[in-house]
């Protein structure tokens, strides 16, 4: 497995994936971002890196489109638009916890490793798909201060 970075495209797999994306049909794109989640979720035994690495970029493609989310790798992503993926947000959010959660070939492989930099971005994806608290939202209210008070007072 060839990995360089601990971002959700900084290895092969997800680099393929990326690939696979582009060189598929338009109308086929959400399909297989749909069909990467759906295969991690499904899996109840030992997961396999390869499909976790699809996940995780599949998740990262969601992201992207949601509020919060970081855009793509600019290298290593797709290159070829992707449709409106936002309908995948719990898919994404239930595809990461799995991946996380043992038994998990990629958690394993990052157990070995210094995995805190690789956690720490699968939780920064995580947080794009729950709900926000009333108090991290944010606020389009602003206060203003009455008129009169906003301008210097003319002559008297």
């Amino acid at each position: 497995m060839g990995t360089w970075g601990t971002g959700p495209f900084d290895n092969d797999t997800a680099a393929d994936f990326s690939g696979d994306l582009d060189e598929a049909a338009a109308d086929e794109r959400e399909g297989i971002v749909r069909g990467a989640l759906l295969r991690v979720i499904g899996t109840a035994g030992y997961l396999e890196a390869p499909e976790s690495d699809h996940a995780v970029a599949a998740a990262a493609l969601v992201a992207a489109q949601s509020p919060g989310g970081e855009p793509a790798h600019p290298v290593y992503g797709p290159e070829e638009p992707l449709p409106d993926l936002t309908g995948l947000r719990d898919l994404a959010l239930q595809a990461l916890d799995r991946v996380m959660t043992e038994p998990s070939e990629l958690m394993d492989l990052w157990a070995e490793a210094d995995g805190a930099p690789w956690r720490a971005n699968v939780r920064r994806l995580r947080k794009v798909f729950l709900p926000q608290a009333p108090g991290d939202q944010l606020s389009l209210f602003c206060p203003m201060q009455p008129l009169r008070d906003s301008y210097p007072e003319g002559p008297e």
